[in-house]
C-alpha cells in the first residue's frame, strides 16, 4: 500500500473508528465482535482505495453500511443460530497431556543446546538413572570430571530453559 494510501486508512480510522465500534457495539453488544467488526469494515475500506478517496461522508456512510451489514450476515449464519450460550461451564476439564509434550519439547531443545559431554552427562545421570561412577566408568573419565560436567550442565541447561521463558 503506498504512504498516502497508508495515510488515508489511518485518517478513516482515526476519524470513523471510535463511532464506528459504538455503532457495533450497540447492535451487538458484544465489544469483542464489535472489534472485529470494525477491523474487518476497514480492511475491506483498505481492499477498495476509491473508498479511501472519497469525501468524509460518502466514507463514513460506506463504513457504516458495511458493519452493518457484516453483523446482518453474522446474526443469520448458521454459527450464530445453532451457537448455545451458558453462564455454568463444565467444572472438569479433561486433560489432553499438550502440556507434557511441550514440556518436553522445550527440554530436548534446551539439552539439545549443550555440548555433548554436558548432555550425555544430564542423560546418563537423570534419565538413565546412573551414578557418577557409573558414567564415568562408561565415558572413560575421571569421577570428578562427570560430577563437575552435570554441575556445570545443570547450569547451562537452566540458563537455556530461562532463554526460552520456561523458569525465572
Amino acid at each position: 500500500m503506498p504512504d498516502e494510501q497508508a495515510q488515508l486508512l489511518r485518517a478513516l480510522h482515526d476519524a470513523h473508528g471510535p463511532a464506528l465500534f459504538r455503532y457495533v457495539a450497540g447492535l451487538t453488544r458484544d465489544y469483542g465482535f464489535a472489534e472485529d467488526v470494525v477491523q474487518e469494515t476497514l480492511l475491506r475500506a483498505w481492499r477498495r482505495p476509491e473508498i479511501l478517496e472519497q469525501g468524509t461522508e460518502r466514507a463514513r456512510a460506506w463504513l457504516f453500511t458495511v458493519a452493518r451489514n457484516l453483523v446482518i450476515d453474522d446474526r443469520r449464519s448458521a454459527r450464530f443460530n445453532h451457537e448455545i450460550t451458558s453462564e455454568n461451564l463444565p467444572e472438569n476439564s479433561t486433560p489432553d497431556g499438550t502440556d507434557t509434550v511441550l514440556d518436553k519439547w522445550l527440554l530436548s531443545d534446551a539439552l539439545l543446546a549443550l555440548s555433548l559431554e554436558h548432555r550425555t552427562a544430564v542423560v546418563s545421570a537423570y534419565y538413565l538413572g546412573q551414578s557418577a561412577a557409573e558414567i564415568a566408568r562408561n565415558e572413560n573419565v575421571p569421577e570428578g570430571t562427570v560430577r563437575s560436567r552435570i554441575h556445570y550442565a545443570l547450569r547451562a541447561l537452566r540458563l537455556e530453559l530461562q532463554e526460552r521463558g520456561v523458569t525465572e
